[in-house]
């Protein structure tokens, strides 16, 4: 192979030739932020310009290396002209381009690459459906105004789009990647789309980080700016906010770390998303964190349905406008606070399992009552249920009865007449059973008024020749606890005060039960 650069090759390029059998960097930037800039507006003359097809041929059919080096092709502050079209070739060699302009697309789809590192980059789109890599790719802070295609690629590690700004495609879609494999981590994080973000039916094997993004969707072709369903996520899913600090000015590489820890109390930019949010049927083995702001509109919705993850984070600081949907999902440690779930009948819950509550701020009962019934379904008795479950097997046993009891009354106001008429008189006696206290005053005041009554009106013995001691008080109390004699059977009670005895003898029967029932409660609590 010829160790010399073909003819008709322009200086830039024969440098370039020269650098990549070196491995070494080559750098056309002068060190002026304005004139470096690939999205400003200054000319890069033919000192900074390099053909497409000189890229091509050095990455398909490039020369030997120098001994004792390894080839590599790593350009920075370069035009590149022409269309870069390495469709289904077989690219072995490292690959870094920063601060670069491409002209035209990049076609990569079905090839075959090791690393692929585009920093800070001008792309008008990138089509790599099906490529495949044994190490990353990144687009960190590029800018891709006719989005990107990674349609069933294979990511040998990481996938970094940190800060990049990706724009839409013809049908609205700013990154097509349906079906993608990443091996290790999928960063994108402050990243900003104008268009839908796709990566439905992805195996991520590490986190899937969209800390401080920006999605918004082409309402002109779909209303979904973020589509996650049927994901797989091997640790976490960050759907959260990212530290200012750090982040401006940081020209790292990867694009994605931070430097220096943030203080936890600085400013933040929070995950924002415009548009529909779908992460239906999809799991996270680690964890759901989810505290951005969702602004939904009309039918948009953030679909968690069934999802499975050991928990779930929903610690959103603005209440999210739409709809959120938790239908017949299945999470470890429900993690959340009142204000962060929608208003106005915005919530399903139909089916929504979940093992333990750990709120985030406090939540007290009324509240998590209220958060059930703000469902957009009438009435789920299966909520009620296992929201008491859950409760109890925090040891919260006063609570889940709280939350039983509100399910009876919830219940009522579907039945008809007749019965709810009913189901009124046990809510106000004994309530449903809940309130063993408030069947104990209304025994309380059955005593006192029978008491007064027969203490008006005493009654006759059943012998006319044995005349027990008359006490209206113990006699009211023994008809009231009929399995308990305190000597005050011989009486003959008749006309009025038969029925009013008969009637003490029913609501005793009633009331005392749950009264005992309460008590033996508090005993075995005790």
């Amino acid at each position: 192979m010829a160790q010399q650069a073909p003819e008709g090759w322009t200086g830039t390029e024969r440098e370039l030739w020269e650098a990549y059998r070196q491995g070494e960097v080559l750098d056309f930037r002068s060190g002026e932020a304005n004139t470096d800039d690939p999205f400003g507006d200054a000319v890069w003359g033919p000192s900074r310009t390099v053909r497409a097809e000189v890229l091509a041929q050095l990455l398909l059919a490039g020369p030997e290396p120098a001994p004792g080096r390894v080839t590599s092709l790593r350009l920075s502050g370069v035009t590149v002209t022409g269309a870069l079209n390495l469709a289904g070739g077989a690219i072995g060699d490292y690959v870094e381009f920063q601060d670069c302009r491409f002209e035209h697309k990049i076609l990569i789809s079905e090839a075959a690459a090791s690393t692929l590192r585009f920093v800070r980059c001008l792309v008008p789109r990138l089509e790599a459906s099906r490529l495949s890599t044994t190490g990353d790719l990144h687009l960190a802070r590029c800018r891709l105004p006719d989005g990107v295609r990674l349609t069933d690629a294979r990511i040998g590690t990481d996938l970094l789009l940190n800060q990049a700004v990706i724009g839409g495609d013809r049908y609205g879609r700013a990154v097509s990647a349906d079906g993608i494999t990443v091996n290790q981590d999928f960063e994108a994080e402050r990243l900003e789309t104008t268009g839908e973000l796709s990566i439905r039916t992805a195996r991520i094997g590490g986190r899937l980080s969209l800390r401080g993004a920006q999605l918004r969707a082409d309402r002109q072709h779909n209303h979904t700016c973020f589509n996650a369903v049927r994901v797989t996520v091997g640790h976490t899913l960050y759907l959260t906010g990212s530290a200012d600090r750090g982040w401006a000015g940081s020209r790292g590489y990867y694009g994605s770390g931070y430097g220096e820890n943030p203080p936890p109390d600085g400013p933040i930019t929070p995950f924002r998303a415009f548009g529909r949010v779908r992460l239906s049927d999809s799991r996270f083995d680690g964890a759901c964190l989810i505290s951005g702001e969702f602004h939904l509109e009309g039918d948009d919705e953030l679909s968690l349905r069934r999802i499975h993850t050991p928990e779930l984070r929903f610690t959103c600081k603005v209440r999210p406008t739409g709809t959120v949907a938790l239908s017949r999902a299945r999470v470890g440690n429900l993690v959340d606070a009142p204000e962060s779930w929608p208003r106005g009948k915005h919530l399903a819950l139909t089916g929504f399992v979940y093992e333990n509550l750990r709120p985030h701020r406090p939540f007290t009962i009324q509240e998590r009552i209220a958060w059930l019934e703000g469902s957009s379904v009438d009435f789920q008795p299966e909520s009620y249920e296992q929201l008491a479950a859950a409760l109890r097997r925090d040891g919260a046993d006063d609570d889940a009865r709280e939350v039983l009891y509100a399910k009876q009354r919830r219940r009522r106001r579907t039945l008809p007449p007749p019965t709810r008429l009913w189901g009124a008189v046990q809510d106000a006696t004994v309530g449903y059973g809940y309130r063993p206290g408030r069947a104990g005053l209304w025994l309380l005041l059955a005593w006192a008024l029978g008491s007064l009554w027969f203490a008006t009106h005493p009654l006759e013995p059943l012998k006319a020749d044995e005349r027990p001691h008359w006490n209206p008080v113990l006699f009211t109390l023994n008809q009231l606890l009929p399995i308990v004699d305190l000597g005050q059977g011989g009486w003959n009670p008749g006309g009025a005060s038969q029925w009013i005895s008969a009637g003490l003898v029913v609501i005793g029967w009633l009331l005392a039960s749950t009264v005992v029932a309460g008590a033996s409660r508090m005993l075995q609590r005790g």
